[in-house]
Parts: structure tokens; C-alpha cells; sequence
């Protein structure tokens, strides 16, 4: 989605699962969202306009979604997190499609960052 009309927008949710299976088809039959799976701890969903994913947890404690942004300049937007006084929780990783890093705003939600470029 490298698309300038993007950049610094809501792209993509992620929410916890203890069980991917069950996930899958639970939001399949209520919502018909479609999924694609990315090895036994992810998978991705599509429900005709936002995508998201479920990542595997062993129980849920203290999770709740993560909210991902897309971003043209992934390193101009660690700079300015940084400078705005959020902080870095996992440094820029690469992932099937792109690169990404999380970080927390000043109230501590975590949020991350995307690019595909």
C-alpha cells in the first residue's frame, strides 16, 4: 500500500488469540471475514475493507488490539515519536510485506508502525 494518500493513517489492527483455529472460525461464520494464514502463531484477515490479524498469546492477560499505521517514511516517524515524548518497544523489524516497529505513546498504549517500501 505504498500510497501517499496513506501515510500516517489507521492501516491495520492486530488483536490477541489463545486459539487461532476457533478465531478463524468464529469471525469467518458472524462476519464472513477471510483469512490467510502466516504459520501456526498469525494470521491475517481481511473483512472487505480494513485487514488485520490475530497473533497467538498463551492466555490473555492485560493484551488488547494493536492499532498498526501505515507510514511512507519509517524512520522520519521513529524520530518523531522519540521527540514527541513516545518510546521505542521494539526496534524496526522486517516481516513478510514490509518492515514495522512498535512503540508507546505518552499514556503507554501500544501502537506500531508500518512501511512497505
Amino acid at each position: 500500500m505504498s500510497n501517499i494518500a496513506q501515510d500516517r493513517r489507521i492501516d491495520y489492527i492486530e488483536f490477541p488469540a489463545t486459539d487461532i483455529a476457533r478465531t478463524k472460525e468464529f469471525y469467518s461464520s458472524v462476519f464472513g471475514w477471510t483469512f490467510e494464514d502466516w504459520g501456526p502463531d498469525y494470521v491475517s484477515f481481511h473483512d472487505g475493507r480494513l485487514s488485520g490479524g490475530f497473533f497467538l498469546v498463551k492466555q490473555m492477560q492485560g493484551f488488547g488490539p494493536l492499532v498498526v499505521v501505515y507510514s511512507t517514511n519509517i524512520a522520519a516517524m521513529e524520530v518523531k515519536i522519540v521527540e514527541a515524548g513516545g518510546a521505542i518497544i521494539k526496534p524496526v523489524f522486517s516481516f513478510p510485506g514490509g518492515r514495522r516497529f512498535h512503540f508507546t505513546d505518552p499514556n503507554g498504549n501500544a501502537l506500531a508502525v508500518w512501511t512497505d517500501l
